[in-house]
Protein backbone atom coordinates (compact mmCIF):
# COMPACT_ATOMS: atom_id res chain seq x y z
CA UNK A 1 0.00 0.00 0.00
CA UNK A 2 1.22 3.67 -1.08
CA UNK A 3 1.05 6.63 1.19
CA UNK A 4 1.77 10.05 0.05
CA UNK A 5 4.96 12.57 1.10
CA UNK A 6 2.26 14.69 3.50
CA UNK A 7 1.15 11.20 5.35
CA UNK A 8 4.30 10.09 5.84
CA UNK A 9 5.49 14.11 7.33
CA UNK A 10 2.16 13.82 9.32
CA UNK A 11 2.95 10.28 11.09
CA UNK A 12 6.30 12.02 11.77
CA UNK A 13 4.84 15.10 13.46
CA UNK A 14 2.39 13.13 15.13
CA UNK A 15 5.03 10.77 16.46
CA UNK A 16 6.88 13.98 17.69
CA UNK A 17 4.27 15.52 19.22
CA UNK A 18 3.78 12.83 21.84
CA UNK A 19 7.18 11.58 22.55
CA UNK A 20 7.41 15.07 24.00
CA UNK A 21 3.85 14.99 25.63
CA UNK A 22 5.24 11.75 27.45
CA UNK A 23 7.12 14.10 29.44
CA UNK A 24 5.89 17.79 29.02
CA UNK A 25 2.38 19.35 27.43
CA UNK A 26 -0.70 16.99 28.77
CA UNK A 27 1.00 14.47 29.26
CA UNK A 28 -1.79 12.54 28.11
CA UNK A 29 -1.57 13.26 24.34
CA UNK A 30 0.86 10.46 23.82
CA UNK A 31 -1.29 7.66 24.56
CA UNK A 32 -1.96 4.98 22.32
CA UNK A 33 -5.77 4.99 22.46
CA UNK A 34 -5.38 8.80 21.37
CA UNK A 35 -2.12 8.29 18.59
CA UNK A 36 -4.05 5.16 17.66
CA UNK A 37 -6.97 7.39 16.49
CA UNK A 38 -4.80 9.95 15.29
CA UNK A 39 -2.79 7.36 13.30
CA UNK A 40 -6.51 5.78 11.91
CA UNK A 41 -7.33 9.16 10.82
CA UNK A 42 -4.04 10.09 8.87
CA UNK A 43 -3.75 6.42 7.39
CA UNK A 44 -7.78 6.51 6.37
CA UNK A 45 -8.79 3.64 8.68
CA UNK A 46 -9.86 4.76 11.55
CA UNK A 47 -11.78 1.97 13.23
CA UNK A 48 -8.56 -0.24 12.95
CA UNK A 49 -6.34 3.17 14.77
CA UNK A 50 -8.99 2.30 17.70
CA UNK A 51 -8.90 -0.63 17.74
CA UNK A 52 -5.25 -1.11 18.56
CA UNK A 53 -4.87 1.87 20.30
CA UNK A 54 -7.13 0.57 22.53
CA UNK A 55 -5.94 -2.88 22.63
CA UNK A 56 -2.46 -1.80 22.89
CA UNK A 57 -3.78 0.65 25.86
CA UNK A 58 -4.84 -2.13 28.10
CA UNK A 59 -1.35 -3.85 27.83
CA UNK A 60 0.66 -0.77 29.42
CA UNK A 61 -2.28 0.59 31.72
CA UNK A 62 -0.30 -0.55 34.85
CA UNK A 63 2.90 0.70 33.18
CA UNK A 64 4.87 3.11 35.10
CA UNK A 65 8.32 4.73 35.30
CA UNK A 66 9.59 4.70 38.34
CA UNK A 67 12.88 6.42 38.44
CA UNK A 68 15.81 6.04 36.06
CA UNK A 69 13.78 2.72 35.27
CA UNK A 70 11.55 2.91 31.79
CA UNK A 71 8.86 0.11 30.47
CA UNK A 72 8.69 -0.67 27.14
CA UNK A 73 7.80 2.92 25.53
CA UNK A 74 3.88 3.12 24.68
CA UNK A 75 4.55 6.02 22.36
CA UNK A 76 6.83 4.12 19.77
CA UNK A 77 5.14 0.82 20.45
CA UNK A 78 1.50 2.05 19.73
CA UNK A 79 1.96 4.35 16.75
CA UNK A 80 3.91 1.10 15.42
CA UNK A 81 1.10 -1.26 15.95
CA UNK A 82 -1.50 1.19 14.09
CA UNK A 83 0.38 1.84 11.27
CA UNK A 84 1.51 -2.07 11.18
CA UNK A 85 -2.24 -3.13 11.34
CA UNK A 86 -3.01 -0.07 8.67
CA UNK A 87 -0.31 -0.98 6.12
CA UNK A 88 0.21 -4.25 6.39
CA UNK A 89 -3.40 -5.52 6.84
CA UNK A 90 -2.86 -7.11 9.85
CA UNK A 91 -4.94 -8.65 12.72
CA UNK A 92 -5.04 -6.17 15.50
CA UNK A 93 -3.96 -8.32 18.12
CA UNK A 94 -1.03 -9.57 15.70
CA UNK A 95 -0.43 -5.91 15.32
CA UNK A 96 0.01 -4.91 19.17
CA UNK A 97 2.51 -8.23 19.88
CA UNK A 98 4.66 -7.21 16.59
CA UNK A 99 5.23 -3.76 17.99
CA UNK A 100 6.77 -4.20 21.16
CA UNK A 101 10.52 -4.64 19.91
CA UNK A 102 9.10 -0.99 18.80
CA UNK A 103 8.25 -0.06 21.74
CA UNK A 104 12.02 -1.44 23.37
CA UNK A 105 13.65 0.69 20.33
CA UNK A 106 11.50 3.79 21.83
CA UNK A 107 12.14 2.82 25.87
CA UNK A 108 16.20 2.50 24.99
CA UNK A 109 15.71 6.37 23.52
CA UNK A 110 14.54 7.50 26.44
CA UNK A 111 17.46 6.28 28.18
CA UNK A 112 19.68 7.68 26.05
CA UNK A 113 18.28 11.17 25.89
CA UNK A 114 18.40 10.67 30.09
CA UNK A 115 22.23 9.74 29.73
CA UNK A 116 23.12 12.79 27.10
CA UNK A 117 21.24 15.29 29.56
CA UNK A 118 22.52 13.93 33.09
CA UNK A 119 25.89 16.00 32.68
CA UNK A 120 24.12 19.00 32.00
CA UNK A 121 22.12 19.27 34.94
CA UNK A 122 25.40 20.88 36.12
CA UNK A 123 24.72 23.75 34.14
CA UNK A 124 20.92 24.22 34.36
CA UNK A 125 22.07 24.56 38.42
CA UNK A 126 24.92 27.15 37.26
CA UNK A 127 21.84 28.94 35.28
CA UNK A 128 19.88 28.86 38.53
CA UNK A 129 22.85 30.52 40.33
CA UNK A 130 22.83 33.11 37.92
CA UNK A 131 19.07 33.62 37.97
CA UNK A 132 19.23 32.55 34.19
CA UNK A 133 15.47 30.57 33.55
CA UNK A 134 15.89 30.94 29.81
CA UNK A 135 18.83 28.96 29.98
CA UNK A 136 17.14 26.53 31.95
CA UNK A 137 14.51 26.39 28.96
CA UNK A 138 16.51 25.93 26.11
CA UNK A 139 18.12 22.99 27.78
CA UNK A 140 14.83 21.26 28.33
CA UNK A 141 13.35 22.59 24.71
CA UNK A 142 16.84 20.96 23.25
CA UNK A 143 15.93 17.42 25.31
CA UNK A 144 12.80 17.60 23.69
CA UNK A 145 13.31 18.11 20.38
CA UNK A 146 16.20 15.41 20.83
CA UNK A 147 13.76 13.09 22.14
CA UNK A 148 11.18 13.84 19.86
CA UNK A 149 13.62 13.66 16.68
CA UNK A 150 14.72 10.03 17.81
CA UNK A 151 10.98 8.57 18.25
CA UNK A 152 10.12 10.62 14.96
CA UNK A 153 12.98 8.86 12.65
CA UNK A 154 12.53 5.37 14.37
CA UNK A 155 9.01 5.64 13.43
CA UNK A 156 9.10 7.13 9.86
CA UNK A 157 11.85 4.94 8.29
CA UNK A 158 10.04 1.70 9.94
CA UNK A 159 6.43 2.80 8.37
CA UNK A 160 8.20 3.53 5.09
CA UNK A 161 9.83 0.64 5.39
CA UNK A 162 6.61 -1.62 6.19
CA UNK A 163 4.56 0.51 3.33
CA UNK A 164 6.91 -0.54 0.68
CA UNK A 165 7.34 -3.81 1.14
CA UNK A 166 3.88 -4.85 2.66
CA UNK A 167 2.72 -7.52 0.96
CA UNK A 168 6.13 -9.33 0.38
CA UNK A 169 6.05 -8.69 4.75
CA UNK A 170 3.06 -10.02 5.12
CA UNK A 171 3.43 -13.21 2.93
CA UNK A 172 6.86 -13.93 4.63
CA UNK A 173 4.77 -14.59 7.89
CA UNK A 174 4.29 -18.51 8.06
CA UNK A 175 0.58 -19.42 9.27
CA UNK A 176 1.33 -20.39 12.82
CA UNK A 177 3.58 -17.45 13.86
CA UNK A 178 1.06 -15.12 12.55
CA UNK A 179 -1.91 -17.27 14.90
CA UNK A 180 0.81 -17.22 17.58
CA UNK A 181 0.84 -13.25 17.29
CA UNK A 182 -2.25 -12.95 17.62
CA UNK A 183 -3.20 -14.93 20.16
CA UNK A 184 -0.27 -13.38 22.09
CA UNK A 185 -1.13 -9.55 21.26
CA UNK A 186 -5.00 -11.28 21.74
CA UNK A 187 -3.54 -12.05 26.10
CA UNK A 188 -1.97 -8.37 26.43
CA UNK A 189 -4.32 -6.56 27.59
CA UNK A 190 -4.99 -8.96 30.06
CA UNK A 191 -1.61 -9.08 31.77
CA UNK A 192 -1.71 -5.38 31.45
CA UNK A 193 -5.11 -5.13 33.63
CA UNK A 194 -3.81 -7.67 35.71
CA UNK A 195 -0.70 -5.56 36.49
CA UNK A 196 -2.69 -2.34 37.13
CA UNK A 197 -5.08 -4.65 39.41
CA UNK A 198 -1.78 -5.69 41.89
CA UNK A 199 -0.56 -2.37 42.20
CA UNK A 200 -4.19 -0.29 42.73
CA UNK A 201 -6.57 -3.22 44.31
CA UNK A 202 -7.60 -3.31 48.26
CA UNK A 203 -9.98 -4.83 49.91
CA UNK A 204 -12.30 -1.85 49.46
CA UNK A 205 -12.50 -1.83 45.90
CA UNK A 206 -12.95 -5.80 44.78
CA UNK A 207 -17.03 -4.76 45.20
CA UNK A 208 -16.76 -2.31 42.90
CA UNK A 209 -14.62 -4.41 40.81
CA UNK A 210 -17.16 -7.60 40.79
CA UNK A 211 -20.14 -5.05 40.05
CA UNK A 212 -18.48 -3.33 37.06
CA UNK A 213 -17.66 -6.85 35.60
CA UNK A 214 -21.33 -7.96 36.12
CA UNK A 215 -22.69 -4.85 34.81
CA UNK A 216 -20.20 -5.71 31.59
CA UNK A 217 -21.77 -9.05 31.17
CA UNK A 218 -25.26 -7.55 31.72
CA UNK A 219 -25.09 -5.10 29.11
CA UNK A 220 -23.45 -6.87 26.57
CA UNK A 221 -26.06 -9.50 26.44
CA UNK A 222 -28.90 -7.14 26.01
CA UNK A 223 -29.83 -6.64 22.35
CA UNK A 224 -31.70 -2.97 23.01
CA UNK A 225 -28.17 -2.11 24.85
CA UNK A 226 -25.42 -3.58 23.15
CA UNK A 227 -24.25 -0.76 20.75
CA UNK A 228 -24.18 2.14 23.42
CA UNK A 229 -23.00 -0.52 26.23
CA UNK A 230 -19.33 1.54 26.55
CA UNK A 231 -20.94 4.65 26.55
CA UNK A 232 -24.13 3.31 29.44
CA UNK A 233 -21.07 1.64 31.60
CA UNK A 234 -18.79 4.44 31.19
CA UNK A 235 -21.38 6.87 32.77
CA UNK A 236 -22.26 4.06 35.54
CA UNK A 237 -18.78 4.42 36.39
CA UNK A 238 -17.90 7.86 36.79
CA UNK A 239 -21.27 7.93 38.58
CA UNK A 240 -19.56 5.85 40.98
CA UNK A 241 -16.32 6.88 41.42
CA UNK A 242 -17.99 10.22 41.65
CA UNK A 243 -20.09 9.18 44.44
CA UNK A 244 -17.03 7.38 46.04
CA UNK A 245 -14.62 10.31 45.74
CA UNK A 246 -17.48 12.73 47.35
CA UNK A 247 -17.75 10.21 50.49
CA UNK A 248 -13.79 9.97 50.81
CA UNK A 249 -13.66 13.85 50.75
CA UNK A 250 -16.77 14.41 53.52
CA UNK A 251 -14.66 11.48 55.59
CA UNK A 252 -12.01 13.44 55.43
CA UNK A 253 -13.90 16.57 56.77
CA UNK A 254 -14.99 15.06 59.11
CA UNK A 255 -12.05 13.38 60.49
CA UNK A 256 -10.46 17.07 60.24
CA UNK A 257 -13.15 18.78 62.46
CA UNK A 258 -12.96 16.80 65.09
CA UNK A 259 -9.53 16.30 65.20
CA UNK A 260 -9.52 18.20 68.58
CA UNK A 261 -8.00 21.64 68.80
CA UNK A 262 -7.04 24.42 71.14
CA UNK A 263 -10.59 25.23 73.03
CA UNK A 264 -10.26 21.25 73.86
CA UNK A 265 -7.14 21.22 75.76
CA UNK A 266 -5.64 18.56 73.47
Amino acid sequence: MEYSVIQVALVFIVTFIAAIDQFSFLESLYQPIVTGMVIGLILGDVQTGLIVGGTYQLMTIGNMPIGGAQPPNAVVGGIMAATLAISLDLDPNAAVAMAIPFSLLGQYGVTLIFTIMSPLMSKCDQYAAEANPKGIEHINYLAMCLLGLIFGVVVTLFFIGGATMGQAVVDAIPAWLSGGLSAAGGMMRFVGFAILLKFMMTRDMWGFYFMGFGLALVVANIPALATPALLILAFIGFGIAFWDFQQQTELKGAVATTDGGEEDGI
